[in-house]
């Protein structure tokens, strides 16, 4: 079983770090192998639109680490992406990433689409500072249903709330919430 993270947060050991690194955590101790790749340090650019991952066999032309995640990812077995909730939708970094999926994954609406659909298992893990997590459901579910529809087998959409409140590291039941998800996402 190969797993790898994606924490779509600037910040280095912030939050969104902490809950992905729980996962992947529990995922090693059911002997998965584990990477993790944070937007802290790496430099991926937008998309620019301009096609041309789509006129050839090419791929992506934005030669950045966006390039690290495509290999990683066709390798692996589930994806853990890790969105920080800003202004009532995912990061920056986090819309980036999803944006940069157009290289390589069409639906099959599209005319671009290829056979060799996604089928990775995600999940896509949110945290947020406000401690209703019903809050930012309509979005949630938007983006759900973005990444069903890409042809991700999403398996889980956990929601970590109340973030403003003590430090993440005191809160020992969702720690152990958090390595018992990566552990059952390791027997999948």
């Amino acid at each position: 079983m190969n797993m790898i993270g994606i924490i779509a947060s600037g910040r280095k050991e912030g939050n969104t770090a902490f809950i992905v690194n729980k996962m992947l955590e529990g995922a090693r101790e059911q002997g998965a192998q584990t990477q993790s790749f944070s937007f802290s340090d790496l430099n991926i650019k937008p998309c620019r639109g301009c096609w041309a991952c789509h006129k050839s066999d090419q791929g992506c032309v934005i030669n950045d680490d966006m390039q690290k995640i495509y290999d990683a990812m066709e390798y692996t077995d589930v994806i853990i992406l890790g969105l920080p909730i800003y202004m009532g939708q995912m990061s920056a970094q986090g819309k980036i990433f999803t944006d940069r999926l157009f290289a390589r994954f069409s639906p099959r609406f599209s005319p671009y689409f290829k056979e060799n659909a996604v089928k990775k298992q995600l999940v896509l893990s949110f945290n947020q500072g406000n401690p209703n997590g019903d809050l930012f459901k309509p979005y949630i579910d938007y983006t759900n249903q973005m990444f069903r529809t890409l042809e991700f087998n999403v398996k889980e959409v956990p929601v970590v709330t109340d973030l403003r409140n003590g430090s993440i590291h005191d809160r020992e039941d969702l720690c152990r919430n958090l390595k018992h998800l990566g552990s059952s996402l390791a027997m999948i």
